[in-house]
């Protein structure tokens, strides 16, 4: 599938590191430009799209404020043209039992995990239909799916968006323009080192046994699922032969929720 997207745009949201980098970094290799958002090392990133000869803009908007994401949607059509691929990627978490989760946490999650695609999508649709062509991609998480104790906002807002991938992928059935999920399990982003972090100082074990742990705990295969595998995927579902793959909450989770 090499250079399929050639005059392709695509907007990545929290994509200046992790899982959503490594999906920018596949989707220019496949040709298209691409438009960074997030809070991580931006020129770091920048400057690995530019390697691989890929062009490549970036747009700081906070997610949290529709105003800003607005700012963001506009200007990736003013930069390339168009908005073809949209990839909702930028998300939070936090751990607590629900009686301690404040509501400042909440409000946080709901916005970036939730509204802000809501947003993403109200504001490229419209611009994919003069094409009658797009792909709407929305990174979920297995947490999608089925859901863990002590991550109310978290496993609210990726239920939420898994019902909210399906409702746009009905609404737009009969036009070029999908909207699917891709639901990973454990992926060694910066959110789950903190979390083996903290299983290895709350057990007094080693940071290596903590992971082992925490991946044997609801993962299979004990492997973790890399970005390079999310992005193929991704790339999959941006090409012809997925074009009826419409609605979809594709789980790539290494056994997760076989059990």
């Amino acid at each position: 599938m090499t250079k399929i997207l050639i005059e392709k745009t695509a907007v990545i949201t929290g994509s200046t590191r992790g899982i959503g980098l490594g999906i920018a970094r596949a989707l220019s290799d496949a040709g298209a430009n691409v438009v960074l958002n997030g809070f991580g090392d931006v020129l770091a990133a920048r400057a690995l799209i530019e390697q691989a000869g890929g062009k490549v803009a970036y747009h700081g908007a906070d997610l949290r404020h529709p105003e800003q994401i607005a700012d963001l949607m506009h200007y990736a059509e003013k930069e390339f043209g168009s908005i073809d691929i949209l990839v909702n990627n930028a998300g939070i978490q936090h751990i607590a039992p629900i009686e301690e989760f404040s509501i400042e946490h909440w409000n946080n999650i709901i916005a970036l995990n939730l509204s802000a695609g809501f947003h993403t999508t109200r504001l490229a649709v419209p611009v994919m239909k003069k094409n009658n062509w797009g792909r709407i991609i929305n990174i979920v998480s297995v947490h999608g799916l089925v859901a863990s104790s002590n991550k109310s906002a978290y496993i609210a807002s990726k239920h939420g968006m898994i019902g909210l991938t399906k409702s746009v992928a009905l609404e737009l059935a009969k036009t070029g323009i999908t909207c699917n999920a891709i639901c990973p399990g454990w992926v060694l982003t910066s959110l789950v080192e903190q979390q083996i972090t903290s299983k290895a100082t709350l057990q007094g074990i080693s940071y290596t046994e903590a992971q082992s742990q925490l991946l044997l705990e609801k993962q299979p295969s004990g492997v973790f699922v890399t970005p390079e595998q999310i992005g193929a995927l991704l790339l999959f579902l941006c090409s012809d032969a997925a074009e009826e793959v419409r609605g979809a909450a594709w789980n790539i989770d290494g056994g997760w929720i076989a059990q």
